[in-house]
């Protein structure tokens, strides 16, 4: 997996976002927007505020049912298609339906075509998610999805997957931030090619408040969650931060100019503390409908 220079638009050239090139192939930008809790009737105008900071990656979900905003947010921005990376993710409840769950997604995002789509959690308790991944590689070789990927997969679920798919998926996106680092599962995504996207990047704000992360922004003359989006992207990891307010969007997207040098790395990586904030995947079964 490669960081390569490239860059989207007049805002994202200077400030210089990497993309990464995924296990088939196409690029990602690695600094995205999350839309995670975002209400489904504020999602438009954030989505375009998001797009106006010089986002170009945004990343929903059909359980988060603002689909349609970010959606409109696309129609609405005038930006050409091919400018920006659209993910979305499979409900818990629909994995034995796949195929029509993603149509029902891409019909929703008013899309041709979506750039990324995710199994949102392995629910081992339903045995359904390699039927589901079966599903996903056909609508991939259909070519309405540019890439497929799971999300919450642990280590014991990916082995399962892994052992059954013909496509090995592009990226996992799991809870990982400072204080929840989950160096294995991560070190053993990248070892298949399977990029690693960070969500709650910033440990839901905790995280802000360590000693060392606000003495690194003071020094810096950065703010605490630049520093830690920047330990993200040193990391080489996707990471997508969340915020309503255009200016702290701005300020997110700007980590992008840090570069963090290997003291500086260090001390964030001594935060890990096991501290997970969200549900643990190996037992979540909730259905999302």
């Amino acid at each position: 997996m490669s960081l390569t220079p490239e860059s989207t638009n007049p805002a994202a050239q200077s400030l210089d976002i990497p993309r990464l090139t995924l296990n088939n192939g196409i690029t990602i930008p690695q600094l995205g927007f999350g839309v995670f809790q975002v209400p489904p009737e504020e999602t438009q105008r954030i989505v375009e505020d998001a797009l106006d900071a010089g986002y170009r990656h945004i990343d929903t979900a059909a359980a988060y049912r603002n689909e349609a905003g970010v959606g409109a947010a696309i129609a609405a921005s005038g930006i050409p298609r091919e400018e920006l990376f659209i993910t979305t993710k499979l409900r818990n409840g629909e994995q034995g339906n796949a195929h029509e769950a993603f149509q029902n997604s891409r019909k929703t995002l008013g899309l041709d075509y979506v750039d990324l789509y995710l199994i949102h959690w392995p629910v081992p308790s339903q045995g359904l998610y390699t039927e589901a991944w079966k599903a996903m590689e056909k609508i991939y070789a259909n070519s309405q999805v540019r890439a497929i990927g799971v999300s919450n997969f642990l280590e014991e679920h990916l082995d399962t997957l892994l052992a059954a798919a013909e496509i090995v998926p592009a990226v996992n996106q799991i809870e990982l931030h400072p204080t929840f680092q989950q160096s294995a599962l991560a070190a053993k995504c990248r070892s298949h090619g399977i990029a690693v996207e960070a969500y709650s990047p910033l440990g839901q704000g905790a995280d802000l408040n360590a000693k060392s992360v606000t003495e690194l922004a003071e020094h810096r003359g950065a703010t605490p969650a630049q520093i830690v989006l920047a330990w993200h992207l040193a990391a080489g990891t996707i990471v997508i931060p969340k915020s309503a307010d255009s200016a702290r969007m701005r300020e997110n997207i700007a980590a992008a100019s840090i570069s963090l040098g290997p003291a500086e790395i260090e001390a964030v990586n001594a935060l890990e503390a096991d501290a997970r904030v969200g549900a643990d995947p190996a037992v979540a079964a909730f259905t999302q409908l």
